[in-house]
């Protein structure tokens, strides 16, 4: 399907759900969401992202799921229809396929796997926040990090931990007809294995190297393909606020993390990202790596309070903070 066919199907959804009175969508009057950072009102009419246009699409029988070619052996699952715009990966080898993520669980990921390849297939989550880990029950064989937060997650949450994200504000599009919002939970799941910082994931022919990237969330990692120059960076980054003030986020621990995947750099191109649009500069993981250096110094000042929270802006990105986190305010 075309680019221009998708933006009108998009316009056509969201201009049906307004005259509905939104009764499964953004609201008419565009309130912010909440936590998220500044200018969140009306998130929708950013898409559909022109990001996008680069890539083969796959066709799909989900109207939930938009998948793209990205390179070859990456499909992007991409989930537009909510605000966080979650993106999972589908990397294959010779042997088998990693799923890096399995987004929001409203739609059925293993009817979206199985329609790319048929080979066996290994779950890793760049970590284990609602978003990421939605379809993770669907699968026989999880890899996951060994921290008690990842530990906890795979125990599954409760319908009121996760209630508001699939609320109006939270969701634009249609909600594929067997998705019941009332039921709405993250379902436990299974660990088969643990991975450590350094492991190398053979999928044959495709080396995926794991590197603990905590700072978002305790349990964050990234996946370095040294050979196509490619890190897959998860929510650590991507062009986008980046959270370090959620509950378990840990703004040290992420400044940290910036540091050691700069000091990488010299190993990818590209990174290719968990939100929004899949594929970024690798030079902006660099830029992350500055900007936190600035914030920690105290030499960054374009930002704006966002409910308690300071929003600092760079180029292309911005990381959001609780003041109490910076260093010298404790």
């Amino acid at each position: 399907m075309s680019p221009r066919v998708d933006a009108m199907r998009l316009h056509l959804h969201l201009l049906l759900m307004l005259l509905a009175g939104a009764a499964c969508g953004a609201p008419p009057d565009g309130q912010p969401v909440a936590n998220r950072g500044a200018d969140t009102e009306r998130w929708w009419q950013a898409l559909p992202r022109p990001a996008w246009q680069e890539y083969e699409r796959v066709p799909q029988a989900q109207d939930w799921f938009d998948v793209y070619r990205v390179s070859d052996g990456v499909f992007a699952i991409y989930e537009p229809g909510q605000f966080e715009e979650v993106i999972s990966f589908l990397i294959t080898g010779e042997g088998r396929a990693l799923l890096f993520d399995t987004g929001l669980g409203i739609g059925d990921m293993r009817q979206v796997v199985d329609g790319l390849t048929d080979r066996d297939i290994v779950v890793l989550n760049s970590h284990t926040h609602y978003d990421h880990i939605g379809g993770n029950f669907q699968f026989d064989t999880i890899y996951a990090n060994d921290t008690q937060y990842t530990r906890n997650h795979a125990r599954g949450s409760s319908i009121a931990a996760v209630a508001e994200f699939v609320q109006d504000g939270w969701i634009w599009k249609p909600l594929p007809a067997q998705f019941s919002q009332a039921e709405y939970r993250s379902r436990a799941f299974t660990i088969d294995r643990t991975v450590a910082d350094g492991d190398v994931i053979d999928l044959g022919g495709r080396q995926l190297e794991v590197l603990l990237t905590p700072g978002h969330a305790p349990d964050s990692l990234c996946l370095l393909d040294r050979d196509n120059r490619i890190l897959f960076t998860g929510d650590t980054f991507y062009p986008a606020p980046l959270y370090t003030h959620l509950d378990g986020s840990n703004f040290g621990a992420y400044a940290a993390s910036a540091h050691r995947l700069a000091a990488l750099a010299d190993a990818y191109d590209l990174a290719y990202t968990a939100h929004n649009v899949p594929v970024a500069d690798g030079d902006y993981i660099v830029a992350m790596d500055r900007a936190f250096e600035a914030i920690s110094a105290g030499t960054a000042d374009d930002y704006t309070m966002t409910e308690g929270n300071r929003q600092y802006y760079f180029d292309g990105f911005s990381i959001i903070v609780d003041p109490q986190d910076l260093p010298g305010r404790r």
